[in-house]
């Protein structure tokens, strides 16, 4: 077998397996106890499988899950902020003061060379490839370049902007 990391949303809640199997309208089988904690898992991107939800359901044994998952209203780390900016949200660090403050990703484009700086830089009429790169909205309503500093890779207080 090959080796897999899962990276993905999902909603998530507190249910042991005999509830999950009642909820799917199955008998738990003579090996398994009912009285498991565990999760019921809603993947949202997925074909649903239940009336009752959005997307596909599933369950997770409590272990299994608390070690897969972390709960994204609490914070996380950089690398998921960086493959949320890849998703196309939006992310801030709690610990920022400016109010409307969030880093957004620039896909990138092509455009053609048509005023200063550029023309200075590059012929009148050449194609420039603006490769994609992280931006901010600043608290003044303006955008600009954004680099990470050591401690905003290091922090684990990143959150979505809704």
């Amino acid at each position: 077998m090959q080796k897999y990391i899962g990276v993905k949303e999902i909603k998530a809640m507190p249910m042991n397996r005999g509830e999950y199997n009642k909820l799917r309208g199955w008998e738990v089988p003579i090996d398994e106890n009912p009285n498991d904690e565990g999760y019921l898992i809603e993947y949202a991107d997925s074909k649903k499988n239940h009336p009752n939800f959005d997307g596909y359901i599933s369950w997770s044994p409590k272990n299994l899950f608390e070690a897969a998952y972390q709960n994204i209203s609490d914070g996380f780390d950089f690398g998921s902020a960086i493959r949320f900016l890849k998703q196309g949200k939006k992310v801030v660090r709690k610990g920022w003061n400016g109010k409307g403050m969030f880093l957004f990703l620039v896909k990138g484009s092509k455009f053609i060379a048509n005023r200063e700086p550029l023309l200075s830089v590059f012929g009148e009429g050449e194609e420039i490839d603006y490769c994609p790169h992280i931006d901010m909205k600043t608290a003044d309503d303006k955008v600009v370049p954004w680099l990470a500093s050591q401690t905003d890779v290091l922090a684990t207080d990143w959150v979505l902007v809704e």
